[in-house]
């Protein structure tokens, strides 16, 4: 590498060097290097391409023109490897080949990634993939590639990606990175020094180096520009010069170049075919100081890129795309073609927004709904016909949604005449207002909005009109909401939507609002359980929602595991993440904090593989059940604006209690509880109970005994007479209700329940001054202890010493010593799985499995497999 464009590069050049060292060692990584245009990136992409001897060294670079083609750069980076396909397992293999076109169907995005993982490890020497102007690649790509810099840890692959600064790339935040500065004075005198043989004048010198402002490549290309011109910024002034040096070249030259910068593949078989149809001959030679024509074209910098196209005349463009587009084979590249013909449009055109249509829907089948939002988006822009482009513009506000272009898809709505819909139209309006609204943080207008839209259903389509206003009291429990919102949905609801023919869920929730709980009861039972777990399948937060309310863990338990296999056998991620969530709730509900992390490790998985934020109410779950304040204050704060939650409300309750804190606790419980709400209201009670009484407020504590009391008679669940007869014993201090607690919860799953249940039954022994406390007390030790309840084993372990007696310390066990991912990887190992399925189930590759094999059988002293399986540490 030539050394003079690493002057004043040290620390940036020793960080890409540990990149490539520790690759060649299979300890895999990524670096994002990120500064403005002209900083540096570049160099030092090459420098770790000089760099990585021995290395497969794989390249791609984003395009502005090139983002709305799934998987297009993730392509470009596999075109030299792709003769490894055959190695993979069959489900990648296919993965791969749809999202790069090579076959039909819809690609699984998580499956997407972790092919490309095994692709590149099926390499059999070390990788580096390098990345220019990564804030361009699309999104699928950039999604597969940031999932690929995060699972390489143990593996020889380095990913390299530069970032074009300001730009906001959400699917590589994550990785580390390495801003790349200015140059200083001296060292900026230096490169200049370098560069120019001949001595420069001092003041010529000095006015370069201020001009600069320590950008490298504005500093070697504002002398060839021929003056100080001085436009907006530094990487424009970069650009005006890559002009100017345009500007004295030849015309074939110049078109040459337009037609090179408007076709990123860098593809000589279209090159040479366009710009034998606009009549460009033999320009290479001219057009060779601004880029290379060889086997890929590459401009010297993606600013001469940039700054030949924008150079170009609004005709010029649309001519070479025009040409291109001709070029371009309608079989094997029909996306690409079609979008070169919408760049050539100077009006509208609807052959080609059919054409547009068309891809859209081919980019969604590949798992490309960025791609989709923007074919639509431009077909919009081409449509004539006023009612088809109305309707193409709720598809693109759709697809913008699904996207998170959230205020695009807001202001397309803001385009579509309201007078050319008709009802159904208007509804599928509203209905993405409401989804528009659910994403927006403080935006509480999404029920409001979807009751709109049901409300134009009724007449014409009364089952869609049913759905939309469940989906409003749905988002209204899982967002929160101002009080009354689902009142008010209800009451629109019972006015408007005729009765079924047999009771549903709505009729269920109507009964409910106009009845009562009780009233209710017996209909939600029903419909949970009726037409084989239909509910589960078309709404299976809600049905798990419901569950809870009804103390019935068995359906609870038995909903994430449908959800497993559902989730399993469709691919579906959303599935996937439900029912990890799930099993991880069920796992903390029932004392088994190993596979509670495991569960998580898997959800956090899933979450990884598809570029979204892990969930997080079974970890809040989790941290406040294990009495830990500051990892449950962090989680609440990252719900931001959803503080009516009641979730999140009940986790502090059930933390504050645990920790003694009840003033806290008791301010969380009144919020958990004061809607009402189907959901959480009835599990929150008891805390609520708990913290009222250690407060002194009996009366609040009767209240909210009464409640619990009515929706636990109207259940009739063992696990609900046991809760209520502990917080009745908190009410009434009569030992009678405490050993119903003790006895109803006797055979119950629910561990840390069992053991508060002794633990109150004990307390109120020792206060009674009668020895069998001890038993009790030491009962709900264990239990509490063994199940992660550590602030209320605490409690437990000081009553015990009030009692005059010592606590043993528990047995260490597997989730105090391993990380979240390794007790994942040892229980699907002590399960029997092989470490390709472990691989394949945690989405990381063979040798991160067997890394963490070997760093669990050091913490745990085991040194097989086999004695994994019988590891106290291991069981629940």
């Amino acid at each position: 590498m030539n050394g003079v464009a690493m002057i004043g590069r040290a620390g940036e050049t020793r960080r890409v060097g540990e990149l490539v060292g520790h690759a060649r060692q299979s300890r895999g990584g990524a670096l994002v290097l990120t500064g403005e245009a002209g900083i540096g990136k570049s160099a030092l992409l090459e420098h770790a391409v000089g760099a990585a001897s021995g290395f497969e060294v794989l390249r791609a670079t984003g395009s502005e023109f090139e983002q709305e083609l799934p998987y297009s750069a993730l392509h470009q980076l596999c075109v030299p490897v792709l003769g490894h396909l055959d190695a993979l397992p069959a489900p990648r293999r296919e993965a791969l080949r749809i999202a790069f076109g090579l076959a039909g169907g819809t690609p699984r995005p998580f499956q997407v990634g972790l092919a490309v993982l095994d692709l590149l490890t099926s390499v059999r020497r070390p990788v580096l993939c390098v990345v220019d102007d990564a804030q361009w690649l699309d999104a699928a790509s950039s999604q597969a590639m940031a999932f690929l810099a995060r699972r390489a840890g143990a593996d020889a692959v380095a990913v390299l990606l530069a970032v074009r600064t300001p730009s906001t790339v959400d699917a590589l935040s994550s990785l580390p990175r390495l801003h790349v500065g200015g140059l200083g004075d001296r060292d900026a005198k230096a490169l200049l020094a370098a560069r120019h043989p001949f001595p420069l004048d001092d003041r010529v010198r000095d006015r370069l180096v201020a001009e600069a402002n320590g950008n490298p490549l504005a500093l070697l290309e504002l002398p060839l520009a021929g003056g100080f011109a001085v436009p907006d910024s530094v990487p424009s002034r970069v650009e005006e010069g890559f002009r100017a040096r345009l500007a004295g070249l030849p015309d074939d030259a110049r078109l040459l170049l337009t037609i090179a910068s408007a076709d990123p593949t860098g593809d000589p078989g279209l090159l040479w075919p366009a710009a034998e149809a606009l009549g460009v001959g033999g320009a290479v030679d001219d057009a060779a100081g601004l880029a290379e024509f060889g086997a890929r074209i590459r401009f010297c910098h993606p600013l001469a890129r940039s700054a030949v196209y924008r150079a170009a005349s609004g005709g010029e463009r649309r001519a070479v795309h025009a040409a291109l587009a001709d070029a371009t084979d309608a079989l094997t590249a029909p996306d690409r073609r079609a979008w070169h013909r919408a760049q050539a449009c100077a009006g509208p055109d609807d052959t080609v927004a059919a054409d547009l249509e068309q891809c859209a829907a081919r980019a969604r089948s590949r798992g490309g709904v960025a791609a989709a939002a923007a074919f639509l988006d431009r077909a919009v822009a081409l449509t004539l016909d006023g009612r088809r482009r109305a309707e193409r513009a709720l598809a693109a506000a759709e697809a913008c949604v699904e996207a998170g272009a959230v205020d695009r898809a807001a202001d397309l709505l803001a385009t579509v005449e309201t007078a050319l819909l008709d009802g159904p139209r208007h509804a599928r309006a509203d209905l993405l207002r409401a989804r528009i609204a659910f994403s927006r943080p403080g935006d509480d207008s999404g029920p409001v909005w979807t009751v709109r839209a049901a409300r134009r259903l009724v007449v014409t389509a009364p089952g869609q009109a049913r759905e939309c206003f469940l989906d409003a009291i749905e988002t209204s429990f899982v967002v929160g909401r101002a009080g009354g919102v689902v009142e008010e949905v209800l009451a629109s609801a019972r006015a408007l939507a005729p009765e079924p023919g047999t009771p549903d869920l709505l009729s269920a929730l109507i009964t409910w609002a106009s009845d009562g709980y009780r009233a209710a009861v017996p209909v939600l039972r029903a419909v949970l359980h009726s037409d084989s777990g239909a509910l589960w399948s078309r709404r299976p937060a809600l049905a798990s929602m419901i569950g809870t309310e009804l103390w019935d863990l068995d359906t609870q338990f038995a909903i994430a595991e449908w959800l497993l296999k559902a989730g399993r056998e469709s691919g579906s991620p959303l599935l996937l993440r439900l029912a990890f969530a799930q099993k991880a709730t069920g796992a903390v509900l029932c004392g088994d904090m190993a596979e509670a992390l495991a569960a998580t490790a898997e959800e956090e998985a899933v979450a990884d593989a598809v570029g979204e934020p892990p969930l997080r109410h079974h970890r809040l779950l989790l941290a406040a059940m294990s009495g830990r304040r500051e990892e449950t204050a962090e989680l609440l704060r990252g719900f931001g604006g959803t503080g009516h939650v009641a979730s999140l409300h009940w986790n502090a309750a059930l933390l504050h209690n645990g920790v003694g804190d009840h003033e806290a606790a008791l301010t969380a419980a009144r919020a958990a509880t004061g809607h009402g709400d189907l959901f959480l209201t009835g599990v929150a009670l008891p805390e609520l109970v708990e913290a009222a009484v250690r407060c002194d407020r009996p009366g609040e504590a009767a209240q909210a005994l009464e409640a619990l009391t009515e929706r636990t008679q109207a259940t009739g669940t063992a696990l609900g007479r046991g809760v209520t007869a502990y917080s009745r014993g908190l009410v009434t201090g009569a030992e009678d209700d405490y050993r119903e607690a003790v006895e109803s919860l006797a055979d119950s799953p629910l561990r840390p329940y069992r053991g508060r249940a002794h633990l109150l039954y004990g307390s109120w022994l020792r206060r009674e001054g009668r020895e069998e406390c001890v038993r009790e007390l030491r009962t709900a030790h264990d239990l509490l202890s063994t199940s992660g309840a550590d602030a209320f084993a605490a409690r437990a372990a000081a009553e015990l010493r009030l009692a005059g007696h010592g606590v043993a310390h528990r047995p260490v066990q597997a989730h105090d010593t391993l990380t979240r991912q390794q007790v994942a990887v040892a229980l699907l190992v002590a399960s029997g799985a092989t470490s390709n399925e472990v691989a394949s189930q945690l989405f990381v590759s063979k040798r991160t499995v067997d890394a963490h094999l070997r760093a669990i059988f050091a913490k745990l002293g085991v040194t097989s497999r086999r004695q994994l399986k019988d590891h106290p540490g291991l069981a629940p």
